[in-house]
């Protein structure tokens, strides 16, 4: 589909991309450029592209598609470090958990020719880093693009098609509602699982190492979503702060009812939320993005990924 595709940045989302590419032969060549040069050998030992440097600029030179896979934070300083060497005609897309920061950090430095289109695949695991990607990673999940009014017609459907042969489904939207959609499905449970978790850590000293020792399924769960990459996670609450906050309002609200229930043995209202958030959880097995099996179908996964 390309004859020259850069990833800048080559952690899970990157190294998953790289290894889908190569074995469903959508590129002639893989650029793969990462600011550390002990991720950047790793990469190359793992065989995930043909061009290893840490020159970002020099990385996109020849690029027809250029995809910046780095901690929202430092988007911007991407896309300065390489607008210079960005040719005429290129895409230009991201895979950001937040959309409204990064393209105010991207497009001042986006220059005339270059299709700028924001991305973001809702796809990943707890790992981190060139050896926690894999193939099929992407394989019947959603990737959102939030399209700016200028966005190329044609790009966009081709950046499209590149998603769909990588086995996603793809959908548009407004960045400030994409912002607002995942900061409920996906950055409010992260900071929940982060508080959770911390909190059982202070507890390890009262309760005698029991928290760890006798973890139940709802800890665990939560434990996987708090081991997920702080560098990313730190940067998702600094860059969607507004509507996170708008978000845990929300919950604080919900929360104060069911506590209100419990204190008060409402048992009436406690089954009717029980019940109704047990319909949520089926629908999403039936929509396809999550299975019915044991763990939440982890262990098909960690098998993937070569745990």
């Amino acid at each position: 589909m390309f004859k020259t595709i850069s990833l800048l940045g080559i952690g899970l989302i990157g190294s998953s991309i790289a290894r889908d590419v190569r074995s469903r032969r959508l590129a002639d060549r893989i650029v793969i450029s990462t600011r550390s040069e002990k991720t950047l050998k790793r990469a190359e030992e793992l065989g995930l592209g043909d061009v290893y440097t840490t020159d970002l600029a020099e990385a996109v030179r020849d690029a027809d598609l250029v995809i910046v896979s780095v901690p929202v934070g430092v988007s911007g300083a991407v896309a300065e470090a390489i607008k210079d060497s960005l040719k005429p005609g290129a895409i230009l897309t991201d895979v950001g958990s937040t959309k409204s920061s990064v393209i105010a950090q991207m497009l001042p430095h986006v220059p005339e020719g270059v299709h700028f289109i924001p991305g973001h695949p809702l796809a990943g695991t707890e790992h981190s880093g060139p050896d926690a990607g894999f193939e099929g990673l992407f394989e019947g999940r959603w990737c959102l693009f939030t399209p700016l009014p200028e966005t190329d017609a044609d790009a966009l459907e081709k950046l499209k098609a590149f998603w769909a042969a990588l086995g996603s489904k793809t959908d548009e939207m407004d960045a400030a509602h994409h912002d607002k959609v995942l900061a409920i499905v996906s950055h409010v449970p992260h900071i929940i699982a982060y508080n959770i978790v911390g909190t059982a850590a202070d507890l390890e000293t009262v309760t005698e190492s029991e928290v760890i020792k006798y973890s139940a399924s709802g800890f665990r769960d939560f434990t996987r979503l708090a081991a997920s990459d702080p560098t990313m996670w730190r940067d998702v609450c600094l860059h969607n702060k507004d509507a996170i906050l708008e978000m845990l309002a929300r919950f604080s609200e919900d929360l104060a009812y069911l506590q209100k229930a419990i204190r008060w043995g409402d048992g009436e209202k406690l089954f009717d939320l029980f019940t109704h958030t047990r319909a949520v959880r089926r629908s999403i097995i039936e929509a396809g993005q999550d299975t019915a099996e044991p763990d939440f179908g982890r262990a098909h996964t960690a098998s993937k990924a070569g745990e």
